[in-house]
Order: C-alpha cells, then structure tokens, then sequence
C-alpha cells in the first residue's frame, strides 16, 4: 500500500473520529468514563471536553507524527524496503484508537459491557501486527529497539527483531486466549506476558552482542 493511500486512510478514520466526537457530544454525561479495571469496570472519569475528545487529539497527534518521522529519520531509506509493514502498522495503530473511541463513546451512552473483554482481541491483533512489522523491519529510528548498539549493527538488529516479532507474535495469540481466565486475570496475564517479550529480547540481544 502506498504511503499516500496510507495517509488518506488514517486521516479518515481520525476525522471520523472527530466528527463522532461532534456528534454525539451534547447527548453525553457531564463525567466521562474513560479507564476501567482489571474486571471491565469503570474505574476513572475524566471531564466531558477531554472525555470526548482526547483519543481524537490523540489521532491527530499521530497523524502528523507519520508525516514528520518521514521526512527527519536519518535512516528513512531503509524505511522504504519495509515501507508495506510500516504503513500497515500505521493503519492498525489508527483502527486500534478509532475501535477504543468507539467503545468508550458506546459504554458511556448507558450501553454498558464488559470493557476489558471487548479490548483484549483488538490489543491481540495489534500486538500480532507490531510482530510482523518488527519482524520485516530494517533500522530506523521509530519502530524498534533504540539501544544505539543495536543500531550501530544492521545483524544484531535483524536477528534482535525477528526474534522480538516472533514473540509478539505468540503474545498476540496467548492474550486472545487470556479472555477465558477470570476477570480479574485477564489484563494481569496479558502484562506480565508483555513484560516477558521485552526481558527475553533484551537477553538475546545482550547475548549476541557479547558474542561480537
């Protein structure tokens, strides 16, 4: 997909944001929910403005991150032999935040669902696409480890990152799972998992580079 596609994509699922946030404003509660526990229950509020409409700002925000790490990552060549990954994880970064406005618009309409148990396959198929973009990546300054010996190593970044992608991968698939434990497990198992993936790569990592 190209990038002009690719932007035309995100803009759009951040206006439709936006317009949704218009829309359904004056018919929203003065105290927005907008965190919930371990157990799909709101837990925080946040005033009606930000309720409404910080995941918008948020969408901008990115947006216009995409464009301007374009044009000043130093290694934005190499970007370009992964530029479909890249733009994909763009997009699936774009649909998460639209999906969870969604949500948090709908609970706080008095539809009111177990928050945690709608979240989790959408984090699961997100976590699964930074695994394959980590994956087919090539140094670069956004996506990725920044340990600068990694990028000082175009192998230790290859093999740090196939592994890195491999087991966000198996995350993806062991988080969707995790919506069969108790309640109150369900983010805590899919955060110690997360947790795992980083100290596993960090090992690895630390190990191949010793070896060098």
């Amino acid at each position: 997909m190209s990038s002009k596609t690719t932007n035309a994509l995100i803009l759009s699922f951040t206006v439709i944001g936006a317009i949704a946030s218009i829309v359904f404003y004056p018919i929203l509660p003065k105290r927005i929910a907008f965190h919930w526990n371990m157990i799909g229950e709101a837990s925080a509020f946040e005033s009606k403005f930000w309720g409404v409409f910080a995941i918008p700002v948020i969408m901008f925000s990115l947006f216009f991150l995409r464009l301007i790490t374009l044009r000043i990552d130093p290694l934005k060549k190499n970007i370009e032999q992964f530029k479909g990954y890249y733009n994909g994880f763009w997009i699936s970064i774009s649909m998460f935040f639209l999906y969870i406005y969604y949500l948090v618009i709908v609970w706080n309409l008095g539809y009111h669902f177990d928050f945690t148990g709608m979240v989790i396959p959408a984090v699961s198929v997100l976590l699964y696409g930074i695994g394959v973009v980590l994956g087919r990546s090539k140094r670069n300054w956004f996506i990725g480890m920044k340990n600068p010996k990694i990028m000082m190593s175009e192998t230790i970044w290859q093999k740090t990152h196939r592994l890195a992608g491999l087991l966000y991968k198996i995350t993806a698939i062991l988080s969707l799972f995790s919506i069969f434990l108790p309640g109150d497990f369900v983010m805590a198992a899919t955060a110690i998992i997360i947790i795992s993936v980083s100290i596993i790569t960090a090992a690895y990592f630390y190990g191949e580079y010793r070896r060098r």
